[in-house]
């Protein structure tokens, strides 16, 4: 009685984050997070994190560090996708089954499949930011990295397509890959942590202009 009353609360608190997040509304921000949230405008961003770790390791490495990101990837998505969502077969948000998709505000028809529980797309940005996060040495990339995932799951939030729980849930998965992935590639490949990198700030000036580029195709739509 008592564990599902607590169970109760958390899906109550995890409804009204989640409305809180897509009610706030502006035009500009509809254009912006359907964008941002977007896995093919990130394709720049990948290229230049496989860049770097091109630059920096022995080909060897780096063959076995690409491959370990690869598993890492696909842990979080299928356990996220083909494990963990035909058990619990929670609705999203804006799914017409869910009683609350009356209150959930959608961009541009889009409303995601079925089930959200958890977020594939989290559990994927967090796979990644935590694998790199292992991987390199250095605060700025880190930094970028770990925001750049945080706003992928607000995203996702506000186009009604997760609960806040979903993400959660959806980082936590992503995190346990990463860790795994990280754990195995380094005793494979034998690698240890640089202090120094060559061209480290590259994803930065890569995301941060993508993201840039987002915002004023954002703005422009608005306006237009």
């Amino acid at each position: 009685m008592i564990l599902a009353d607590v169970l109760s609360g958390l899906v109550e608190i995890d409804t009204d984050l989640l409305l809180a997040i897509n009610g706030w509304r502006a035009e500009w921000a509809d254009f912006f997070m359907y964008a941002f949230s977007g896995k093919w405008i990130w394709v720049p961003l990948y290229v230049a994190l496989f860049y770097v770790i091109v630059r920096n390791l022995h080909w060897k490495v780096a063959i076995g560090c690409a491959v370990a990101i690869a598993l890492t990837i696909t842990f979080a998505d299928q356990m996220g996708a083909t494990v963990i969502r035909p058990l619990v077969c929670r609705p999203r948000p804006a799914n017409l089954e869910n009683p609350i998709s009356e209150f959930v505000q959608i961009v541009n028809g889009y409303r995601g499949g079925r089930y959200g529980f958890p977020s594939c797309h989290a559990a994927n940005t967090f796979g990644l930011a935590f694998f790199l996060f292992y991987l390199f040495r250095n605060r700025s990339l880190n930094w970028f990295i770990m925001l750049w995932a945080l706003l992928t799951c607000y995203s996702r939030s506000y186009l009604g397509v997760h609960y806040p729980g979903d993400l959660f849930v959806g980082a936590f998965v992503g995190f346990v890959g990463a860790s795994l992935c990280y754990w195995l590639f380094s005793r494979l490949c034998r690698y240890k942590r640089q202090e120094h990198y060559k061209h480290i700030l590259v994803p930065i000036w890569v995301g941060g202009i993508t993201t840039l580029g987002i915002l004023v195709y954002a703005l422009m739509r608005t306006l237009l």
